[in-house]
C-alpha cells in the first residue's frame, strides 16, 4: 500500500468518527451539562494524548518547552471553543448545530484577511455568500423572510464556535510544537480551568453509564482519534487536497445516524441549507485545489 492510499484510509477514518459526534453530542447532553460533559470528554481525551506522547519518547519534549502557546492556546482549545459548541448542541438540534459549525473554513478566510494580511478573491466572497445563505435558511427553518430565528442563542452560539475555531488555527499558523504534543499541553492547561469552573457551578453529578460512556465516546474518538488520525493523513499525503475533500463525506453521515439513534426528524430546511454550506465550501476548496 503506497503512502498516499495509506494517508486516504487515515482520512478516512477520522471522517468516520468525526461523523458519530454529533449524535453522541445529543445523547450525552440529553443527561448531564455542556461543562461536565465537556470536563469528562477532555480529561479522556487528554490522558489518551498523554499515553500516546509517552508511548512516542517525546514526554521530555512535552514537559520542557511549548509552555507560553499552551497558555493561551489551551483557553481556547479546549476550553472556549467546546464549551461554546456543546452549549450550542444544548439548544439546537443536532442536525442545526453540527450544519452550521461547518462554516469554520469560510470564517478561517475571512479572518485571515485583517490577521495574516491576506486578500479576499471573488471566489472566496462568493462562496461566502453561498455558504452563509445556507446559515440563514437553517437558521430560520426555512421561513427565509421571517427575522424570528427559532433558537437566536442557539444559532449565535454555533456561529460563534465557528469563529473561535477559526481564530484558534490561524493563530496557530506558525506554531512550531508537534501537533500531538501542543495539543495535550493545551488540554493540560483547559483540564485545571474546567475543573475548577465545574465545582465553581453545577459540580459533576453521578450519571446513567450510557452517559458516562457517550462523554468517554467523545473524548476518546471526537477529540483523541480522530486528531490523531487527520494529523497522520495530512502529515503523509503527497497533496492535502486528496484528503480535505472527505470532509465532505460527513455531513450526510450525521444526518443518517441523528436520524436513526436520536431520532431528528430531519428538516427539509437543514438539508437545504447544508446543501447551499457544502457548496460554498466545495466552490472555495476547488479555487484553493
Amino acid at each position: 500500500m503506497n503512502q498516499d492510499r495509506r494517508a486516504i484510509l487515515y482520512g478516512l477514518g477520522a471522517v468516520a468518527l468525526w461523523s458519530t459526534v454529533a449524535t453522541a453530542f445529543k445523547v450525552a447532553l440529553a443527561w448531564m451539562s455542556p461543562l461536565e460533559l465537556m470536563w469528562l470528554a477532555s480529561l479522556v481525551s487528554w490522558a489518551l494524548m498523554g499515553a500516546i506522547v509517552v508511548y512516542q519518547g517525546n514526554a521530555g519534549v512535552a514537559l520542557s518547552k511549548g509552555w507560553k502557546t499552551a497558555a493561551w492556546a489551551g483557553l481556547m482549545n479546549p476550553v472556549a471553543y467546546y464549551l461554546v459548541l456543546f452549549a450550542a448542541y444544548d439548544r439546537l438540534p443536532g442536525q442545526e448545530a453540527m450544519a452550521l459549525n461547518y462554516t469554520w473554513a469560510l470564517a478561517m478566510a475571512f479572518l485571515a484577511v485583517p490577521l495574516l494580511g491576506h486578500r479576499l478573491t471573488r471566489t472566496d466572497v462568493a462562496a461566502g455568500l453561498v455558504a452563509y445563505s445556507g446559515v440563514w435558511v437553517i437558521a430560520t427553518r426555512g421561513d427565509v423572510f421571517d427575522v424570528n430565528f427559532a433558537d437566536p442563542l442557539g444559532v449565535v452560539f454555533a456561529l460563534a464556535s465557528t469563529l473561535l475555531w477559526a481564530l484558534y488555527w490561524l493563530l496557530n499558523a506558525r506554531d512550531k510544537r508537534q501537533p500531538l504534543v501542543g495539543q495535550w499541553q493545551n488540554f493540560t492547561v483547559g483540564l485545571p480551568v474546567l475543573t475548577l469552573l465545574l465545582l465553581w457551578g453545577p459540580g459533576f453529578q453521578w450519571h446513567s453509564g450510557s452517559a458516562l460512556l457517550a462523554g468517554i465516546y467523545v473524548g476518546l474518538f471526537e477529540m483523541g482519534i480522530a486528531f490523531i488520525l487527520w494529523q497522520l493523513a495530512v502529515h503523509k499525503v503527497s497533496r492535502t487536497a486528496k484528503v480535505s475533500n472527505l470532509i465532505f463525506l460527513s455531513p450526510p453521515v450525521s444526518l443518517l445516524l441523528l436520524f436513526v439513534v436520536v431520532g431528528e426528524s430531519i428538516y427539509p430546511s437543514t438539508l437545504v441549507g447544508l446543501a447551499l454550506i457544502l457548496a460554498g465550501l466545495g466552490w472555495q476548496q476547488a479555487r484553493k485545489s
